[in-house]
């Protein structure tokens, strides 16, 4: 009898720490990931009415994305070129537009939220996504012109970005950025490599993302 007690005495206890060794290891793995992040904003902006109902190209507003590291948050001066003659929303009326014009008087910025934060010791270039590779920004950011209020639909974690790199082809055709890699060039031109992928031009060496 004593015997089996300590036999189910070991059991819960083998159980237990396997118990809190996972919820701690779920725990760890999950720490500065914000899939699911959501913050309110100073100004309801509505990325669904702006990039859906409107078409307007993600480019006007954030201008940065196809020539800096950064895609930039536009000013208020951006918001402007349109605002200056559109004073009332279809959802909001003139309450939101009206918090747009009072900045543009006083003369300062808009506090927007930064949603998609990386580490500090994370490089990661719009431009070369963007303009180089030809990535869309919904692959990131998600289906935006879908979304009211805009949120983090990825984890943006390491092994999310080197998945990422492994199956994205690489595009030669007319890009003088990959001139470097003749040898894949020529063996992609001659048919002997059907498919060059992201992964195959040093996007997955550690040094390529952080400093």
């Amino acid at each position: 009898m004593s015997f089996k007690k300590s036999h189910i005495y070991y059991l819960i206890s083998f159980l237990a720490i396997a118990f809190i060794l996972y919820n701690t290891y779920r725990f760890a793995s999950g720490l500065g990931l914000q899939e699911g992040y959501q913050p309110e904003q100073p100004i309801a902006f509505s990325h669904k009415t702006h990039a859906g109902v409107y078409k307007i190209n993600c480019v006007y507003c954030h201008n940065g994305v196809e020539k800096s590291k950064h895609a930039l948050i536009p000013d208020v001066q951006t918001c402007m070129n349109c605002h200056a003659g559109i004073r009332k929303g279809e959802k909001f009326g003139k309450m939101e537009i009206s918090k747009i014009l009072d900045a543009y008087k006083e003369g300062k910025p808009l506090a927007w939220v930064k949603i998609h934060n990386l580490p500090d010791h994370v490089y990661f270039n719009h431009a070369q996504h963007v303009k180089v590779g030809k990535v869309d920004c919904q692959s990131c950011h998600g289906k935006v012109e879908e979304m009211e209020q805009i949120k983090q639909v990825n984890t943006l974690s390491m092994g999310w970005c080197i998945d990422c790199h492994r199956k994205s082809e690489v595009d030669f055709g007319g890009n003088d950025y990959y001139d470097d890699f003749k040898k894949l060039h020529d063996d992609f031109k001659s048919g002997k490599k059907e498919k060059v992928f992201v992964s195959d031009i040093g996007g997955i060496d550690c040094q390529k993302c952080h400093y």
